[in-house]
């Protein structure tokens, strides 16, 4: 079960949003919700949102399929924040001049996923079975070869 949530827009430059997804990339989805919600980083609360809403998404998808749902199973398998339209903006400057101040947005994408088993191995057949059980025969020493002295080169 995947699910992803998407939030376009957000006022506040890409570069600081990494610093805080770069935290729960990889993570069991309890573990980041905490690593979130006690972050001091502003982004932190706007990347917040968008796991919450990633885990909603799949708990609509579960139920869609009718299939059991436990949000604590998810991890978080893709998290990324790239930039988005900069706002461009002017502010008065000495001698009537105008400098420019770029307002940066960014879009944050997550993407949940549920843990799954590992399958079950295969059954053996009875005939690897006994191939298995069977002593191997032992294979001779090599032999060794006498070592040869090298005789020194006189100038």
């Amino acid at each position: 079960m995947e699910a992803r949530a998407i939030q376009s827009g957000v006022r506040q430059s890409a570069r600081k949003m990494r610093l805080v997804i770069d935290l729960i990339r990889g993570c069991a989805v309890p573990e980041a919700d905490a690593i979130l919600r006690f972050s001091k980083k502003r982004a932190a609360r706007q990347i917040h949102k968008v796991l919450r809403s990633a885990v909603a998404n799949a708990q609509q998808a579960a139920q869609r399929e009718n299939a059991p749902f436990d949000a604590d199973t998810l991890r978080v398998s893709y998290a990324v924040v790239n930039e988005g339209q900069t706002l461009k903006r002017f502010t008065a400057a000495a001698m009537g001049r105008g400098t420019p101040i770029l307002k940066r947005t960014s879009h944050v994408e997550i993407r949940v996923a549920g843990v799954q088993a590992p399958p079950a191995p295969a059954p053996r057949s009875e005939a690897k079975a006994k191939e298995e059980k069977k002593p191997r025969a032992k294979k001779a020493p090599a032999k060794k070869k006498p070592a040869v002295k090298k005789k020194k080169a006189s100038k």
